[in-house]
């Protein structure tokens, strides 16, 4: 592949000690900037070697002398104790039985105390204050009035004494080191100090040009456990439970005329867990804690910019209340932001940001092991396959949308030792750069098809689902932001008010993938007779609804599927064991179905009329059906996962149902994929496969074959 701008767009990260393999690394990969790493520093050497220069800030930490000072400042959470059955003779708990101490400390001041709560799980009632008390010596919270043979938990307020990403970095790289404490910018004091830091912080750096946040103040949840058979309890990538004070508590009650409770964040135990609906209180809390953190955010970027200095802020880790997609964001005034990427969906998502710079930072990161603890640049790891298949999964959305840098994180001196990844990435950043000229000249061909993605958080959550691929594999709904990612075609994020409010006629296929209850199918949203009407109308004048799993699934009314009309199939229960099913033959429509597709049943659906055409089935059960509704079709699969072939079933469901099966500019090789820059008549072939691939593609100009493209490859060819 010819290559252009060989030097530019790509962070390095540099360390002290290891200057001659930074300055290396830095001219082999065409950096133009070197960073820091928590823990690292940069040399004067390094410093002055022509290089602009990123500062890695987490403002919140780092801060342990004037932490130890003011303990009462720190970061704070909401726990809750393992159910306990209470015996005919007593019932006491131990608060921290449960949590990693090294993490936790109650906070046993009367303002906390005043928010826990004592709950009988059993009838679901709240056991009056009077009637327990907390011993903080002993550790031991008793109660004194309750119900033998009824199950028990205390919900209460914990300090967070040791940051969660900087605990994370610490046990997986064996540092020796202090634990770093975060302190919390709720208090006027915090925010005196954190504005003073920063200015002398700025006077310090002369030689920084970016100051990278990372990222603002709260971090998402990571609840790590006593016991290492379950040591990480609970985290969630969107959750705000970190943000919680007695202080945060009180303003929040006196602003919106109402106090939380413990169990507003505790949730009989579940949390508010992402991938369920949001409640009201929890928007509005949300909503609430993203004013605060816009409001005094914006006060520290100003800082930054009048010492000359650019801002950027990391897309990850304490990002909770930034919010990129929210209404506020532009107000922070960031010229950039950085996204750790290990799939094509979280390009996209950082690409969706209002910035003038939108930066990914690659896996693997230069750790010894990865985020699931396999080994990378260890005994046992292959760095350079790692870095191959993240990129094969970026690199398709990076076609589709423009992202302007790329670099690495970590611990440099581990590449010691790898040559063949070392030369890996320089190939990468090349690749990235030729891309980055072609978005530069203007972008690639779209098709004309609209996809709008329904789901209860719409826009503000635009294509993610709460966390990296890895951990929200289990959802149908991320595998279809991941084809998604890729595919030329135009993609919104609607919530249900959306849907109500805007005028459907601009999409020609709305999408609808989850299971019952969860924020992606929408639950108790369906029950709004609004959203029904809307979609069953769009549908009828010739839209498309594709639901994967339990689309429009409650548990309210004469079906389980709000659209099951649309649909023409409807989910079984054991209501229905009785009722007769209509038979049916599979049918095939030519060239939708991919050799090697699949879809896995997940819901046990029947059909409602037997009008539906079912194109595969498992033991009897549809799991692929289409339905003719008035001009448009209720579209259902069962289940989707991303792959090769099931991606390729995907697009042609979308060109199939929009007319568009005549389409110039895709491949016929469900391997490879492929987009035109027309600005520059430039073809970009790329081989998603481990295998040797060939492939054809239509175009104005005829159809074009690419013979016996490598695994991984990238080909860019001209057309004229």
């Amino acid at each position: 592949m010819e290559t252009t701008n060989k030097k530019g767009g790509f962070t390095l990260p540099g360390e002290s000690g290891y200057e001659k393999l930074t300055l290396e690394m830095a001219e082999k990969w065409g950096a133009d900037v070197i960073r820091d790493s928590d823990g690292t520093v940069l040399s004067d050497d390094i410093l002055n070697a022509g290089y602009d220069i990123y500062s890695t800030i987490c403002i919140i930490r780092d801060h342990n002398e004037w932490a130890r000072n003011n303990l009462d400042k720190l970061q704070q959470t909401f726990l809750v104790t393992q159910p306990k059955v209470a015996t005919e003779e007593s019932l006491t708990f131990h608060l921290m039985d449960d949590f990693y101490p090294d993490q936790f400390r109650v906070n046993a001041s009367s303002a906390s105390q005043k928010y826990w709560q004592v709950y009988d799980r059993t009838s679901g009632t709240e056991v009056n204050p009077r009637f327990w008390a907390y011993d903080a010596e002993s550790g031991n919270l008793t109660v004194s009035h309750f119900i033998p043979w009824h199950r028990y938990t205390v919900s209460f307020l914990a300090y967070r004494i040791w940051e969660e990403i900087s605990m994370y970095n610490h046990t997986t790289n064996n540092w020796d080191k202090e634990h770093l404490m975060q302190i919390d910018p709720v208090y006027p004091e915090t925010q005196e100090y954190l504005k003073q830091w920063l200015t002398t912080w700025c006077e310090e750096h002369p030689a920084t040009n970016v100051v990278r946040f990372t990222s603002m103040f709260y971090n998402f949840v990571w609840i790590w456990g006593s016991d290492p058979r379950n040591h990480q309890l609970f985290s969630d990538w969107g959750s705000y439970d970190f943000t919680v004070s007695p202080r945060m508590l009180d303003n929040f009650a006196e602003t919106y005329g109402y106090r939380l409770t413990a169990e507003d964040f505790i949730n009989k135990g579940d949390l508010h867990v992402t991938h369920m609906p949001p409640t009201k209180t929890q928007l509005d809390y949300m909503d609430f804690i993203n004013q605060f953190v816009v409001r005094f955010g914006k006060e520290l970027v100003s800082i930054v910019h009048k010492y000359g200095k650019k801002a950027y802020v990391f897309y990850d880790d304490s990002w909770i209340g930034v919010e990129p997609n929210g209404k506020r964001f532009t107000e922070f005034g960031f010229d950039g932001l950085i996204k750790c990427v290990f799939s094509g969906y979280e390009a996209r998502l950082c690409a969706n940001a209002k910035v003038d710079t939108h930066e990914l930072r690659l896996h693997p990161y230069l750790f010894p092991v990865g985020l699931g603890g396999l080994p990378t640049f260890s005994a046992g790891g292959n760095p350079t396959l790692d870095a191959k298949q993240y990129w094969n999964h970026v690199r398709r959305a990076l076609l589709r949308a423009k992202i302007d840098r790329i670099g690495l994180g970590g611990y440099l001196h581990l590449v010691e030792g790898y040559p063949d990844f070392c030369n890996y990435i320089a190939d990468i950043a090349d690749e990235f750069r030729t891309i980055r000229s072609l978005h530069e000249a203007g972008g690639p061909t779209v098709l004309p098809i609209k996809v709008a993605v329904l789901h209860a958080w719409g826009s503000l959550r635009a294509w993610t689902l709460s966390g990296h691929f890895h951990e929200t594999y289990m959802h149908d709904l991320i595998h279809i932001n991941e084809a998604l990612s890729g595919f030329p075609v135009e993609v919104s994020f609607l919530d249900f008010n959306d849907v109500i409010k805007q005028d459907l006629s601009a999409y020609q296929v709305i999408i609808n993938a989850g299971q019952a209850s969860t924020a992606w199918s929408g639950g108790d949203r369906w029950n709004n007779h609004d959203v029904e009407e809307a979609i069953t109308r769009f549908v009828y004048n010739g839209g498309v609804f594709l639901g994967v799993n339990e689309p429009s699934a409650t548990s309210e009314g004469d079906t389980v599927f709000k659209m099951a009309s649309v649909l023409g199939v409807d989910e079984d229960t054991a209501a229905r064991v009785c009722h007769g099913k209509w038979e049916f033959t599979e049918t095939r429509i030519p060239n939708l179905m991919p050799e090697g597709c699949y879809i896995k049943k997940k819901a046990s659906v029947h059909l409602t009329d037997g009008k539906a055409q079912v194109l595969a089935s498992e033991n009897g059960t549809p799991t692929f059906t289409i339905h003719d509704f008035g001009k448009g079709k209720g579209v259902y699969l069962s289940s989707f996962e991303t792959t090769l072939e099931n991606n390729r079933l995907l697009l042609n469901l979308l060109l199939s149902l929009t007319g568009n099966t005549n389409s110039d500019f895709i491949t016929d090789n469900p391997a490879t994929e492929c987009a035109y820059f027309p600005s520059k008549k430039q073809l970009i072939v790329i081989n998603n496969s481990n295998l040797i691939q060939s492939t054809n593609i239509r175009t104005p100009l005829g159809t074009k074959a690419f013979k016996d493209l490598p695994a991984y490859s990238t080909l860019i060819t001209t057309l004229e």
